[in-house]
C-alpha cells in the first residue's frame, strides 16, 4: 500500500503497536503507544558492535510523531548502562538521558515512510530501507 493516499494521522494509527525489524547491524523491536511515546530495544548482531551495546545499553524510550510522511523519534531516556550513571543531588540526574534528550531535540531520528499497512511497513533512513513486521500481542494459533 502506497502512502500517497494516507494522511499523517492515518500513518500514525497504522504504526500503533509492536513492530520488529532488522537492519544490517541490529535487530530492533519498537512499540508505538497511543500516547505518542515509544519503547525500543536494539540488539547488536555484529561482533564489533557489541561493545557499543554494552556501553550505551539496548532499551530506549521517547516520543514519536509523523509529519509529511516522515516518522520522527525523539529519545528521552537511555538504558541503564556504563555511561548512564546518576549524579546524586537533590534529585537524581542521569547524564546519558540529558545528552540523549538534548541531542534528539536538535537531531531526531527521521525515517521516510515508504509503505505501510496493518502488518508490514517499509521505512528509509539516510542509508538503507528497513522492512518492519507487526508483532501481534495476542496471536491466534487457531486452537
Amino acid at each position: 500500500m502506497s502512502n500517497s493516499n494516507l494522511s499523517d494521522i492515518e500513518i500514525e494509527i497504522l504504526l500503533l503497536g509492536k513492530w520488529r525489524f532488522d537492519t544490517f547491524s541490529e535487530k530492533i523491536t519498537i512499540e508505538f503507544k497511543d500516547d505518542m511515546t515509544y519503547e525500543q530495544t536494539r540488539v547488536q548482531i555484529l561482533l564489533f558492535s557489541k561493545p557499543k551495546e554494552l556501553i550505551t545499553g539496548n532499551k530506549f524510550t521517547g516520543v514519536w510523531y509523523v509529519s509529511k510522511e516522515k516518522l520522527y523519534l525523539n529519545v528521552k531516556n537511555m538504558p541503564k548502562s556504563f555511561f548512564n550513571f546518576q549524579i546524586p543531588l537533590a534529585f537524581k540526574i542521569s547524564i546519558a538521558d540529558i545528552i540523549a534528550t538534548l541531542g534528539s531535540v536538535f537531531m531526531p531520528e527521521i525515517y521516510e515512510v515508504i509503505t505501510i499497512n496493518t502488518s508490514k511497513f517499509v521505512i528509509k533512513d539516510k542509508e538503507q530501507s528497513i522492512i518492519g513486521t507487526k508483532i501481534n500481542k495476542n496471536p491466534s494459533f487457531g486452537l
